[in-house]
């Protein structure tokens, strides 16, 4: 009697895609992920600053797939291009901005799936950035000072930064 391929394509056609797991979900992050405090100069804020707490996963257009998947993951954020403006970038990402969506969904859900690389630092120094948001410390000269400094503690101590950290506030 022959064997059926267990394996075999006509057999996968019909499964469903496997929900993602938690601890899958923190190392794909601890690979592909970043977390960042964008800083904008804004005439219309009162400190004269804007700052934007932004939590990413890019993968290239073929694994598009895995980033819609993490919206149903973490039940929020998006999925767009990541440089829709060069069309040589074949890459998109998976994008979360709303503070109240860092606070109660992805930042403890980091901080019960621990991140094994440097990138650890990188979350925890955000987790306190938008905390301090969330007390309105953004609101003061003082307060996006030490957001400032936390943030220029991040990705490599912001050598990354188009400005220099005495350059903002």
């Amino acid at each position: 009697m022959p064997r059926k391929k267990v394996l075999s394509a006509d057999n996968q056609q019909g499964r469903l895609r496997k929900r993602l797991e938690p601890w899958y979900v923190a190392g794909f992050v601890d690979g592909e992920g970043s977390f960042h405090i964008a800083l904008y100069e804004d005439p219309r804020m009162k400190t004269g600053w804007k700052s934007i707490p932004e939590f990413h996963v890019s993968q290239r257009q073929s694994s598009r797939s895995v980033l819609d998947d993490l919206v149903n993951f973490f039940g929020c954020g998006y999925v767009k291009a990541n440089h829709a403006k060069n069309p040589r970038d074949v890459t998109f990402v998976y994008v979360v901005r709303n503070r109240d969506d860092l606070l109660t969904k992805s930042i403890p859900f980091f901080k019960r799936h621990l991140l094994e690389t440097e990138k650890r630092s990188d979350f925890g120094w955000f987790a306190k950035v938008v905390q301090m948001m969330a007390s309105d410390m953004h609101r003061t000269t003082s307060g996006m000072r030490r957001i400032v400094a936390a943030a220029y503690r991040m990705n490599g101590a912001g050598r990354y930064r188009r400005r220099a950290k005495m350059m903002i506030t």
